[in-house]
C-alpha cells in the first residue's frame, strides 16, 4: 500500500478541519517548521519562482491539535 506523505495545502487544510488561510499562517509564523512540517514544491512552476508548499499531514495535525488545543486552554481560563 503506497502512503502519500507530502501533499497539497487544500487537501491538507480539508484533511485537518481548518482553512488553507490558518495553513498558511502557521506556516509563515514557523509553527510548521520546514522540512518536518513542510516542503516546497517547485515542479512545474515556471519563473518567476514561487514554490506552493507542500504538507505532512501526520505531522501537521499533531502540531494543529497541540495548538489549537493550547489556545483554546488560555480563552476558557
Amino acid at each position: 500500500m503506497l502512503r502519500v506523505i507530502w501533499s497539497s495545502s487544500e487537501m491538507t487544510a480539508k484533511n485537518l478541519g481548518i482553512t488553507e488561510i490558518k495553513l498558511s499562517f502557521l506556516r509563515e509564523n514557523g509553527i510548521l517548521k520546514p522540512g518536518i512540517h513542510w516542503k516546497s514544491s517547485p515542479l512545474g512552476q515556471k519563473k518567476p519562482w514561487k514554490p506552493k508548499a507542500l504538507y505532512n499531514i501526520k505531522m501537521c495535525r499533531n502540531i494543529v491539535n497541540k495548538f489549537y488545543l493550547e489556545k483554546n486552554d488560555n480563552i476558557a481560563a
